[in-house]
């Protein structure tokens, strides 16, 4: 096992972030993990990844061992959390890899503080466009995109479902959910699966995540409900753009719109027979794909 430390900075806005931190060499990697997860999710990656590169895994405002005192509204809010973050221990010149929601934040925190990050890696990341958010309110409707954070809130289909699974320990329902969508073909050992499930139910924002990626928007189209602000021309640095090809959660179509509005700036890798988990899918292929790109675009 790798040697890996939990430790807890405390933030000018009255939050405290946890964070897992990996020793390794000059090279630093930030990991942003995405909804229904935490840093613990990243454990394969802090146990795996070359010891060339010191790794650090927060867990975002409202999941795992941070504290959630104000709500979250916008995926600025949590990238505003790491820029607090990485300045209160300290951490600069560092690639980050943002994992689905994990990716908005990374994007949104690229955009807004050039000069930390030197290089971005998007793994199984919603699109510069969001992530629509798709409900009903009574059984007898038909589905149709929310636009606000009370409609969701009040969802029948993910919000309630998955918020009751999470309050009542119901480890068959979350399972259920994360073999249909996410871990499809492989699933992570027993003993571990039952420990990210119980790190699931740490999350205390799951309706204020799904509100925040719905209306996120960095591009510059409108996205069927709030129209783009472009910040993604403010992304410099190389982008490696990574989507298992039967990823269930982030479509084709959302990774071709990330992959144009980023422009050449950004390359895109399939990872063969993977879903939106690629680190219990095929963990030596993510690998390979993230140090080679971290190898051949130059570090700041």
């Amino acid at each position: 096992m790798a040697n890996v430390t939990i430790r807890e900075v405390h933030l000018p806005n009255g939050e405290t972030i946890a964070y897992r931190e990996r020793e390794g060499g000059e090279k630093k990697v930030l990991l942003i993990h995405g909804n229904m997860t935490s840093s613990k999710h990243w454990d394969l990656v802090l146990d795996n990844m070359s010891e060339e590169y010191k790794l650090y895994a927060l867990d975002l405002r409202g999941f795992g061992l941070s504290s959630y005192n104000k709500l979250i509204t916008s995926i600025k809010d949590f990238s505003d959390d790491v820029k607090l973050f990485v300045d209160e221990i300290g951490l600069k010149d560092f690639a980050i890899i943002g994992w689905s929601t994990g990716g908005a934040v990374a994007m949104q925190f690229a955009a807004d503080y050039p000069g930390y990050c030197n290089k971005l890696i998007l793994l199984a990341s919603e699109s510069t466009r969001g992530y629509p958010f798709d409900g009903k309110l009574s059984e007898n409707e038909t589905p149709r995109r929310f636009s606000t954070y009370e409609d969701i809130k009040r969802d029948l289909i993910r919000t309630i479902p998955v918020q009751a699974a999470y309050d009542t320990n119901n480890v068959e329902l979350l399972k259920l959910i994360w073999n249909a969508v996410i871990y499809t073909h492989n699933q992570p050992a027993p003993a571990l699966y039952d420990e990210y499930v119980q790190d699931m139910r740490t999350q205390r924002n799951l309706a204020e995540v799904h509100h925040s990626n719905n209306t996120f928007n960095i591009s510059h189209h409108h996205n069927g409900l709030v129209e783009g602000n472009g910040l993604v021309d403010k992304i410099n640095v190389p982008v490696l753009v990574l989507r298992g090809e039967r990823d269930f959660v982030i479509t084709a179509e959302m990774t071709r719109e990330l992959v144009e509005d980023l422009g050449p700036k950004a390359k895109f890798v399939e990872l063969k027979d993977c879903g939106h988990s690629p680190l219990i899918d095929d963990l030596p292929q993510l690998l390979n794909e993230v140090t080679n790109f971290l190898k051949t675009e130059v570090f700041k």
